[in-house]
């Protein structure tokens, strides 16, 4: 790899189908001004299909892309971009392993209770593929996530739909006082590199180790703390019977895929506590047909099937006398009956809180009507920013995108940083007695008494990527002027230990005339919440999950969607990777391109990562090209914005692959046009002329292909040549792209 080459990643869903139509006129327009564009699989298929090479034909294999990608960005040289890719539950893995068994590809299966070796080292290879499994092994640095100006403007000239607020609405937030990870949390900072173990001492002495050869290094953070289930189930049950009496919406807000090995548990104790008549009368029946709860109610749902009539009856019976009792619970889609305890991965926190927010504290119900809702997050340690947020729209209203302000975001994410739950380091405890971390000389480092059933975890932040952060806190403040607040809570363990590493740091930076403050999160919230509405921006630097959530949070109400947040990772070894947003991989609007043949895809995320990383280039190697490239792409950003070339909704009007040719004529107008590198203009003179005369006849021909269904050969893992065909129906904007071969020269 050279520092004159692009990485562009496959992944998923809508992000998936978007890349069959842009990623040729990326290709193409790049190829003109002498640089490479290489595309790395690391969609949910293809790192599976990657997992089991011994299985496959020598023509079905593929090389771990991902596994070559985490290399690479170790490298001076990574320009990397990087779009939204699945986070599976064990649903969606599922389905995608009995797609690709369809396809011919001789896959073992998931095997939830492996009974044999091979059956477990299968669930052992998926099991490192669920969940957030991509993104802890590129993000080898720090999150400046921002919304461009250019975003901004237009968000407040065609400002959204934001649901009204009153004063005595009954939406809430509900969290453990006691037992949580939050109150139970240790954390130390190491003084010495040591490789640590974590251990089990049960009732009667023995030592198990459950996970060793911790790597830890000098100044490291490293957390422990765990969930206590009896605890959680108190809770549960509380709040289930507390929104019966209110009258409001029962829901739950996680992050099953993230946390992909504690969340799913705790939303399994969630749905039992719901349907606990159904589980207290029914539990052979349900132990029988194999019911996972920590897939969720769909899982029941889908596994009683199996059964005699007469059980089956029964227990759909009662889950009908629960549902009759109430609370009502909030619903994903009431047309289909997909309510909020169905599957783990549908109720995603960052997504589902912001979203009730802007429906002015309401969730649908099951008759397809806007209700006030309470929102159960059992850990505390994040729910006060939601909590700040309600009780500020109480107070004053709904928030008005044509004034509001912003709150960009510097994350504390590189290697691994907060990583809670989603790892090796995460277990459910079988039995009571003592977890502790062990550093290399045997020393105790923490430990705690747990129960059966509670769920421990241990994470390390490393002081390498806490240093970055602080000093990538300053370069934003520095260059934005604006305020900067640390989301960090005093009262909590592992944000007391990152305070004295903040306070330690930023006297290394020049810090004149800036502003820096350090707040719990709900207070940073409130802050933060207070400018908004006086039009003012301000930094938030915060921690891993909370990254993740705030990066959704506030886009969703300034913007209308987190996908058009200008991300850039700055390497920590000098390479740059650029997300292409925050928005997910929107499954609603795949399904909508199979059954309709239109894409809803907004691709404005990839165009503003594409001309940051054309910026990145011609900063490291000083390319010109690359210069003009960016200023070009900035350009037509712009035009796409002002002359409303988005995608519509109406199926016949404008989708994501007219999107695309707008955005491919601007950009090649601008390249005409500009005198960064004349060479490049003349290049780019003929192609320009071309896409401007035949704009009439190019959006007909990709207009005209909408309207019935599409065969993509799969939902995972479509057919190469099916997915081209039908993201790419121009035969004319295909001729023209084919035919830019040459590159320019001086």
């Amino acid at each position: 790899m050279n520092a004159n080459t692009i990485i562009w990643t496959y992944t998923d869903e809508a992000p998936m189908l978007a890349t069959y139509s842009f990623l040729p006129i990326v290709t193409a327009f790049s190829g003109k001004a002498g640089i490479k564009v290489v595309v790395k699989d690391i969609s949910l298929a293809g790192r599976i299909i990657a997992a089991f090479p011994e299985c496959l034909k020598p023509e079905q294999r593929q090389a771990d892309d991902l596994a070559e990608l985490g290399k690479t960005c170790l490298t001076p040289e990574a320009n990397l971009i990087k779009l939204p890719n699945i986070s599976a539950s064990v649903p969606q893995m599922k389905a995608a392993i009995k797609e690709l068994q369809a396809q011919g590809y001789a896959l073992p299966d998931y095997v939830d209770e492996p009974a044999n070796d091979a059956q477990k080292d299968a669930k052992a290879r998926y099991d490192r593929i669920k969940g957030s499994a991509v993104n802890p092994v590129i993000r080898e640095g720090n999150s400046d996530r921002r919304a461009p100006r250019s975003v901004k403007d237009y968000a407040r000239a065609n400002p959204h739909k934001m649901g009204a607020w009153s004063a005595d609405s009954k939406a809430h937030v509900s969290s453990m006082t006691g037992g949580d990870f939050f109150g139970n949390e240790q954390s130390v900072t190491v003084p010495a590199a040591t490789t640590a173990s974590i251990e089990f001492v049960g009732a009667d002495g023995a030592t198990k180790v459950m996970k060793d050869g911790i790597k830890v290094g000098a100044g490291d953070i490293i957390d422990g703390t765990f969930m206590s289930t009896a605890a959680l189930v108190s809770f549960l049950e509380g709040q289930v019977a507390e929104a019966r009496a209110m009258g409001v919406l029962f829901s739950i807000h996680m992050k099953a895929t993230m946390m992909k090995v504690s969340d799913p548990i705790i939303f399994g104790h969630a749905v039992k506590a719901f349907f606990k008549p159904v589980f207290t009368k029914h539990a052979p029946a349900l132990a029988k047909a194999g019911v996972d709860v920590n897939n969720g109610f769909g899982d029941l749902v889908a596994k009683i099937a199996s059964l005699p009539a007469a059980e089956r009856d029964a227990i759909e019976a009662d889950i009908k006398a629960v549902m009759a009792a109430g609370p009502a619970i909030a619903m994903v889609d009431s047309d289909k009956g997909i309510t909020n305890l169905h599957v783990p991965s549908d109720v995603i926190i960052d997504a589902s809180m912001p979203a009730m927010i802007r429906e002015g504290g309401r969730m649908w119900n099951a008759q397809g009507k806007t209700q006030d809702a309470k929102c159960v997050i059992p850990d505390r340690a994040y729910a006060g920013v939601y909590e700040a947020v309600f009780e500020d729209c109480k107070a004053h209203g709904a928030y008005d995108p044509r004034t509001m302000g912003s709150v960009p975001n510097v994350g504390l994410m590189a290697q691994k940083a907060e990583e809670y739950g989603s790892h090796d380091k995460t277990f459910e405890l079988k039995a009571a007695g003592t977890m502790r971390l062990v550093d290399a000389s045997g020393a105790v480092l923490m430990q705690h008494a747990v129960q059966a059933g509670d769920i421990w975890r241990a994470c390390v932040t490393t002081d390498a990527a806490i240093k970055d952060w602080v000093k990538l806190a300053v370069t934003r403040a520095r260059a934005s002027g604006l305020p900067a607040v640390f989301w960090l809570d005093a009262k909590r363990p592992h944000d007391a230990q990152l305070i004295k590493k903040v306070q330690a740091y930023l006297p290394q930076h020049d810090t004149k005339g800036l502003e820096f403050h350090t707040m719990d999160p709900k207070s940073a919230c409130a802050f933060s919440l207070k400018r908004i509405r006086q039009g003012l921006d301000t930094i938030s630097c915060t921690g891993n999950v909370m990254r993740d959530y705030l990066t959704d949070l506030f886009p969703i109400l300034e913007l209308g969607t987190s996908a058009k947040m200008l991300s850039i990772v700055p390497l920590m070894a000098g390479g740059g990777l650029f997300e292409t947003g925050a928005g997910g991989t929107a499954p609603r609007h795949i399904q909508q391109f199979m059954q309709e043949g239109s894409l809803r895809w907004d691709s404005l995320g990839e165009f503003m990562a594409l001309g940051a990383s054309f910026e990145h280039m011609a900063l490291v190697t000083g390319s010109t090209r690359a210069k003009a490239m960016a200023e070009a792409m900035d350009w037509a950003v712009s035009q796409y914005l002002i002359n409303n070339k988005a995608p519509q909704r109406k199926v016949g009007d404008l989708d994501n692959r007219g999107s695309h040719f707008y955005v491919a004529m601007y950009w090649a107008q601008a390249l005409a046009k500009q005198s960064t590198d004349p060479a490049l203009a003349k290049a780019f003179a003929g192609l320009a002329a071309d896409l401007t005369a035949n704009e009439a006849t190019i959006v007909a021909e990709l207009n005209g292909a909408q309207g019935q269904s599409v065969d993509l050969g799969g939902y995972f893992h479509p057919d190469c040549a099916k997915a081209d065909a039908a993201l790419r129906p121009s035969s004319t904007l295909n001729a023209i792209l084919k035919g830019q071969t040459a590159v320019a020269t001086a």
